[in-house]
């Protein structure tokens, strides 16, 4: 009789726990007829946000080119209208040949993190993170280090803790502004920082932009390739969350700053690249038309539009609970929520969404699954309509009234 099939190692410091344990719960809950609430994931298309029309016509009508393999950068079209948009935001010398079309960005992280690592190289990740790039890293054979961006600066970096942390396997940072789960948008003088620390110790820049229109009151998203001179800068953006299209999977990957002594790592990509042929070619028809059309995304996050509005009720909801508080999310989709201190010792983070789950069948996502030192955090999507949000904190709130 043969032995226990065993599966590779490499997957032994992976996890990605926002599809993981919980969310299986949450589908056999459903599968016995309960209806369960699921913020675990920000996917706009399940909360009623439509990709916008324009893109669905630009796929259909292009659907007869959309047949072959494209090359595998990506359809010239959609690399030209990513590089316009670049350099609409001050962004030059780059061309199509530095633009990378991917399955999502999803994809583009672990081709990009493939073709820079060897093995026992490390790249600073933010903690909180959004835990693929922990994941990515681990696969690549590299060590992930994460730098604090601690609650009580605002989710913000520090810049000083992270130069700290720089050694001679160092080879990128990650950068996720706005970010994934805090909500937190950076300010400039943070920004020129992490730029002046990579341009000193010759690291990779690597800017996950996916949320960068999505900024509320008076935050100001700023693109880190502007910022960049001698650095090797990678921009990563795409369909999925400003453009509503998540199930199209296409995103992008930008080369700026020191292009010639990044003439290898493109290389590098391109190989890589062409070894999975070319990512979904029908939804790369619709990134022209994205990126220049009308931007519909400024209507839903001003005052009194839909993003806008359901943050506010979550902030609302928190402030008016005795149980949890909030550093108030001036980008993307989520709150990253703290169970107040009376909890601690006798609830973590795992165990509030487990209960959260069983009893008021809620999914979240339990905040040290973002590789956090502290288990007391929490983290929601603001999609759902208001009346969805308020009826998840009175089940928040009547789960924790009854453990105090």
């Amino acid at each position: 009789m043969h032995k226990e099939l065993e599966t590779s190692a490499a997957l032994r410091d992976v996890k990605y726990e926002i599809r993981g344990q919980l969310a299986n719960r949450a589908y056999e809950l459903e599968k016995r007829g309960y209806e369960v609430i699921s913020l675990n994931i920000g996917n706009p298309g399940l909360f009623g946000f439509r990709t916008p029309e324009t893109m669905r016509l630009a796929m259909i009508e292009n659907l007869s080119q959309a047949e072959p393999y494209s090359h595998q950068k990506g359809i010239f079209p959609a690399r030209e209208a990513v590089v316009m948009q670049q350099q609409d935001r001050g962004i030059h010398g780059i061309s199509v040949e530095e633009v990378f079309i991917g399955n999502g960005v999803s994809e583009l992280i672990d081709l990009s993190l493939r073709a820079l690592l060897n093995p026992g190289d490390e790249v600073l990740v933010p903690s909180p993170d959004y835990p693929l790039w922990s994941a990515a890293v681990s696969l690549n054979g590299g060590t992930p280090r994460y730098y604090d961006c601690d609650p009580q600066r605002g989710f913000q970096p520090d810049t000083a803790q992270l130069e700290s942390l720089v050694g001679e396997r160092t080879k990128a940072i990650v950068v996720i502004n706005p970010n994934n789960p805090s909500g937190a948008v950076y300010g400039l003088a943070v920004l020129q920082r992490l730029v002046a620390i990579a341009e000193t110790h010759g690291i990779v820049l690597l800017a996950d932009e996916i949320y960068d229109q999505m900024v509320y009151d008076d935050a100001e998203f700023i693109p880190m390739a502007t910022l960049v001179d001698d650095a090797i800068c990678l921009t990563f953006s795409g369909l999925s969350k400003v453009y509503r299209a998540c199930g199209y999977r296409v995103g992008w990957c930008v080369f700026s700053g020191d292009l010639e002594r990044a003439a290898e790592y493109v290389h590098g990509m391109e190989l890589l690249a062409a070894l999975r042929l070319c990512s979904n070619v029908p939804g790369q028809w619709a990134v022209q038309t994205a990126l220049g059309g009308f931007q519909s995304i400024r209507e839903l996050v001003r005052p009194g539009g839909r993003l806008h509005q359901q943050r506010d009720v979550v902030i609302e909801r928190v402030s008016a609970s005795p149980y949890l508080s909030l550093q108030r999310p001036m980008g993307a989709m989520y709150a990253f929520i703290k169970l107040d201190d009376r909890f601690a010792g006798k609830l973590d983070d795992r165990e509030f969404a487990q209960e959260l789950l069983e009893e008021q069948h809620v999914l979240v996502a339990p905040g040290s699954s973002f590789n956090t030192p502290y288990s007391d955090h929490f983290r929601i999507t603001t999609l759902p309509d208001s009346e969805t949000i308020n009826l998840v904190f009175d089940k928040i709130d009547s789960l924790l009234q009854q453990r105090t």
